[in-house]
């Protein structure tokens, strides 16, 4: 496997733990529908919760990932969501969050953005 799959890999894996550990349930990872892709699919509070992952690798201050999630990547979760909604018939509020991983030989370091942007008609 390629270094950067296996760095995001290792950062979805990070993430889920921190959802998990913050009593999120995980519904889904790695979800797909097509060509469209949901990193992680969970559920708190009767709120259905939509995570994107972005990690980099070296300097823990270099970088924020979270800025890759510009408005087309943000247009293709939305879309993603949809299919899962639709799929699976839920009917609850929805809530885009980005989980940023910064990872530095045995270190990493989490960012974790709620409510990152808001679905637009």
């Amino acid at each position: 496997m390629a270094k950067h799959l296996e760095t995001g890999k290792q950062g979805e894996n990070i993430a889920a733990d921190y959802i998990a550990s913050k009593k999120y349930k995980i519904l889904a990872r790695n979800w797909t529908a097509g060509h469209l892709e949901l990193d992680i699919v969970a559920k708190k509070d009767n709120m259905l919760i939509i995570v994107e992952v972005k990690t980099r690798s070296g300097n823990l201050e270099m970088y924020n990932p979270a800025i890759a999630v510009n408005k087309q990547k943000q247009r293709q979760l939305i879309r993603a969501a949809n299919r899962y909604i639709l799929a699976y018939n839920i009917n609850e509020e929805v809530r885009f969050d980005i989980i940023s991983v910064f990872i530095n030989g045995n270190e990493h370091a989490i960012s974790h953005l709620e409510d990152a942007f808001y679905p637009t008609l």
